[in-house]
């Protein structure tokens, strides 16, 4: 019973943030302009710098595991091959390249801080994940569906993504925080207590958001393939790799990043990124949806079986 709660108090804060923002929504105190400055705020500013609070002052030399980077990096390329191998199966083309990126690419940055946040009280390892993974997501997701596009853009469109790649506040906060950690830049009172004000903002935020993103439109002609995708997104990478996460010795903050990595939501970003590449889109909202609802049963009881098992 004590792991059970302990899971519990994980993962439901969490989604009940998510649940507001769906709310929020259906009451007209979000709409879509709204939800949409929000994400960008999360993504642009309270994230980036949550990310560089938890490394500014951190002894990376310390923390920092190139093993674990490595395992990430790797076990995210598995996962597209894989992805990519069971796309072959759907008859038409785009929707491959839609269903690709919505099985392989999670919602690392947003749910993982937060859990690990929830569980640890800091960002933990997450950027230590993140680092090894979304590079690797936002360039494959450019491939896929620019491969598959029924009307592909052409060299503009893959040389504005490789450049928002390397400007990607994500990454910049990690970057920022790792250079700030290593050269002993000074960290003065006052900007410590409005990196962390900002900062606060990212998770509650950012889950608000995510339900508020919510649509349970175009589901019906795009459900089986969506099924397939929320079920390897969900179950499917956690039961292969994970076990293997355990044998290379990742405990506590390292094994629950790696969970979020493996077994979270598809992002929401997936959305956007599939329509900004001429595709329809329905596929990917039916996923995000999915994943995003399943999510609260399947990760509670993914930490309920690795606090069980004294992992964690």
């Amino acid at each position: 019973m004590e792991n059970l709660i302990f899971s519990l108090q994980a993962t439901i804060p969490v989604f009940l943030l998510m649940v507001i923002g769906y709310v929020f929504k259906r009451i007209k105190l979000f709409d879509a302009a709204f939800v949409a400055r929000m994400n960008r705020f999360v993504f642009l500013v309270a994230l980036p710098l949550l990310l560089f609070r938890d490394l500014a002052t951190e002894d990376f030399s310390a923390v920092w595991d190139g093993t674990y980077v490595l395992f990430c990096g790797i076990v995210t390329l598995c996962s597209i091959a894989l992805a990519s191998a069971c796309s072959l199966v759907i008859a038409n083309k785009a929707e491959r390249g839609e269903f690709v990126q919505v099985a392989y690419r999670s919602s690392a940055a947003v749910l993982g801080i937060a859990f690990i946040t929830n569980i640890y009280g800091n960002s933990g390892m997450a950027p230590l994940m993140i680092i090894g993974t979304v590079p690797l997501y936002n360039i494959f997701a450019v491939v896929v569906l620019m491969v598959t596009a029924q009307d592909p853009s052409g060299s503009k469109t893959l040389t504005k993504t490789i450049k928002g790649i390397f400007t990607n506040p994500i990454l910049l906060g990690v970057a920022g925080g790792f250079l700030w950690s290593v050269l002993h830049l000074p960290y003065p009172v006052i900007l410590e207590k409005t990196v962390n004000n900002l900062a606060g903002l990212a998770t509650p935020l950012g889950l608000m958001a995510m339900g508020g993103s919510l649509s349970f439109e175009s589901i019906s002609e795009v459900w089986k393939p969506a099924v397939a995708a929320t079920f390897m997104k969900l179950v499917g990478w956690v039961v292969i790799f994970l076990p293997l996460a355990v044998h290379l010795g990742f405990r506590d903050s390292k094994l629950v990043a790696v969970l979020v990595m493996l077994g979270s939501a598809s992002t929401v970003s997936c959305f956007v990124m599939a329509i900004n590449m001429h595709h329809k889109g329905d596929l990917t909202a039916a996923t995000v949806m999915l994943t995003t609802l399943c999510s609260a049963f399947t990760l509670t009881f993914w930490l309920f079986l690795l606090k069980s098992m004294s992992w964690i």
